[in-house]
């Protein structure tokens, strides 16, 4: 079944869920959202990128295949992220990612950020998507959220492109939900294989958004060591856990319970996001680690219990890496039962 028709089944599936006539007391628990744009598939990295099209579409594919979508409410994307996205990124910035696309540059200030004519549109769907994720969660229309989009955003600075990534999705919403809906505490969850730089550098000195990363260490980008831990007023408000090569399951599961629990506890956010890259998983050809799907599926009940005890399981996960199609799709597919739980 082609993505198109995956798709189309799901909007059948949810347009029935909500506009059912079932009296107020038969009406089902909340559901888990899946926020997609197909204008995310248009943005063309070429032959020799790994962050392809064909991720979304191994994940809609697995999702439908394995009846899951029919059992999640549809998100469309947000519809005017551009304000959003320049609370993060430096309006120049923006605007020299428009003209590359628009000109057709090749890529965007580095070789691995490659961007064509449909780059732009592509971007401001993915975080249009975290917004109206975010948006759904705090409406109480949804209980939690997965944002399948791409192209992924945590290395993305505030003036420049990096590692795949144009304008960082989880930041835009971080700060969304700040300005917008007035949310006092933030936490942010990473757990790509590589150190999400760009979000670390966006709230380096904030001590309102706290942002973990567990990610490999003396890896891309070369940042996310231990003793970075915030500075000046956001002192002590990001924490960085390094791992090994090859480190897999268990390591993982021990620093999310071992360290993220405990600090979250201290920290008590009201709304809580996950960087949710599935790199770190053991058939990805460029994260040298060994997650398996289960080990991700137990990473989302802790983030998920947290958010529980915390926030009213007010939670949104967006996809970040994650580049072999198989072990993503299993990886995701993963994720997304621990979220319907």
């Amino acid at each position: 079944m082609s993505i198109t028709r995956c798709l189309a089944a799901f909007g059948s599936a949810v347009l029935v869920a909500v506009h059912s006539a079932a009296p107020a007391a038969e009406l089902r628990p909340l559901r888990t959202g899946f926020a997609f744009s197909d204008l995310c598939l248009g943005h063309v990295t070429g032959d020799r990128n790994p962050e392809t099209p064909a991720r979304l579409d191994a994940i809609v594919k697995r999702l439908a295949g394995r009846n899951l979508l029919a059992g999640m409410e549809r998100i469309e994307a947000h519809g005017s992220p551009l304000k959003w996205i320049t609370a993060v990124h430096a309006p120049g910035y923006v605007a020299r990612v428009r003209d590359a696309c628009r000109k057709g540059t090749g890529y965007i200030d580095t070789p691995d950020v490659p961007v064509s004519a449909k780059s732009w549109e592509a971007a401001l769907a993915a975080a249009g998507c975290a917004l109206a994720a975010v948006d759904a969660v705090m409406a109480g229309r949804v209980r939690n959220a997965f944002c399948a989009v791409r192209p992924p955003g945590h290395h993305a600075l505030r003036d420049r492109a990096m590692g795949f990534c144009i304008f960082n999705n989880v930041a835009i919403a971080a700060r969304y939900l700040r300005k917008k809906h007035g949310i006092a505490r933030v936490l942010i969850a990473d757990w790509d294989v590589h150190h999400g730089n760009g979000t670390q550098d966006a709230f380096y000195r904030d001590p309102l958004v706290f942002y973990f990363s567990v990610h490999r260490s003396e890896f891309y980008p070369g940042t996310g060591n231990e003793d970075e831990k915030g500075g000046g007023p956001g002192l002590g408000f990001t924490l960085n856990v390094p791992l090994p090569a090859g480190s897999g399951d268990k390591e993982y599961v021990a620093a999310f319970r071992d360290r993220l629990v405990t600090a979250a506890g201290t920290f008590k956010p009201d709304f809580v996001l996950v960087s949710a890259g599935f790199d770190a998983h053991r058939r990805d050809p460029l994260g040298g680690m060994q997650v398996t799907d289960a080990g991700y599926a137990e990473l989302t009940r802790i983030v998920k219990g947290i958010a529980g005890r915390c926030c009213n399981g007010r939670l949104v996960s967006v996809l970040e890496g994650g580049y072999d199609p198989a072990g993503l799709a299993d990886s995701v597919e993963a994720h997304v039962r621990a979220l319907m739980e």
